[in-house]
């Protein structure tokens, strides 16, 4: 069936030689800057929850990528020049994007961050599985599956609430993936300027939930720098990364690709948290590095 909901349209802040520039650049190299930030932005958060709480982190995240975006896409204009069905797109996204952010953070909170990435990339398995055509691409999967499974060393845990959280935050990190390119398809521009409005309904959406924990922030002029700092890393920079990548990659390609943030995890954690990888973690990488690169994507729709 022909999906006939409109792309958002881009603001004029959104045009221009900046964004001719950055289509220049391959949609991968875009994909990479993404994985970096990642997982550098929540562990800088993990490192907060004792000061402003979870909830309140979620909301620092969610209220600064909010107000970044919205001088650069003008998400009220966004809105009013839409039609009813992007409308409800956007809508969903933000909803989207609103609890996943919650949710991946409350599971953060009760579980390792291992076993919280390793819930999280079950469900893009399942993504990539949809745009699978060849032999060729059902290996690559396989292969970036085991170095993943080697890396981030899965094990199940006796916290059903912190299970509960990281199972919701794994299927909405799907529905991000899909809605994202929904939102991607009508290009970059289009991808940021729906985004930028989605990001507008995630604030109204965490707004009564996180608010209250993250008012010590406003009396401590470095708490509350430091978390516009993880607001950035985590919100900002790898999302619009990932419209640049989605409005040229498929699906598919972009859903195997994610196998790579294990890898960053694992980096992120000797730079950040000084930890450092085993042999086994090392062969994981290898896999994963091995199953992307042999993955071939799918040809862009004419």
């Amino acid at each position: 069936m022909e999906d006939r909901t409109q792309a958002p349209a881009a603001s004029p802040a959104l045009t221009g030689p900046a964004f001719a520039l950055a289509n220049a650049v391959p949609p991968h190299l875009w994909f990479g800057v993404s994985a970096v930030f990642h997982y550098l932005g929540p562990a800088l958060a993990v490192l907060l929850f004792p000061h402003v709480g979870v909830l309140g982190m979620a909301w620092l995240r969610i209220a600064t990528a909010a107000l970044v975006f919205a001088p650069l896409t003008r998400p009220w204009a966004v809105f009013a020049r839409a039609d009813r069905s992007t409308r409800l797109l956007l809508v969903a996204f933000g909803v989207c994007l609103g609890v996943m952010n919650c949710s991946f953070y409350l599971a953060l909170d009760r579980l390792p961050i291992s076993l919280v990435a390793a819930i999280e990339f079950v469900g893009t398995i399942g993504v990539a599985l949809v745009g699978l055509r060849s032999p060729r691409n059902l290996a690559a999967l396989a292969i970036a599956v085991a170095g993943t499974l080697l890396l981030i060393d899965v094990k199940w845990s006796s916290d059903p609430v912190g299970l509960f959280w990281a199972f919701l935050n794994g299927a909405l990190f799907v529905g991000y993936i899909v809605l994202g390119h929904r939102v991607a398809r009508g290009g970059a521009g289009d991808g940021i300027a729906g985004l930028g409005a989605a990001m507008a309904v995630a604030l109204l959406v965490v707004l009564p939930i996180g608010f209250a924990d993250a008012l010590p922030a406003f009396s401590a002029p470095p708490l509350l720098l430091a978390g516009v700092g993880v607001g950035i890393c985590s919100s900002v920079i790898p999302y619009i990364c990932d419209q640049l990548a989605m409005s040229r990659l498929p699906r598919s390609s972009f859903a195997l690709m994610l196998s790579l943030l294990p890898v960053t995890a694992t980096l992120i954690g000797v730079i950040v948290l000084r930890q450092v990888p085993s042999l086994t973690d090392c062969i994981g990488i290898a896999l994963v590095v091995a199953g992307v690169a042999l993955h071939k994507p799918a040809p862009a729709p004419t």
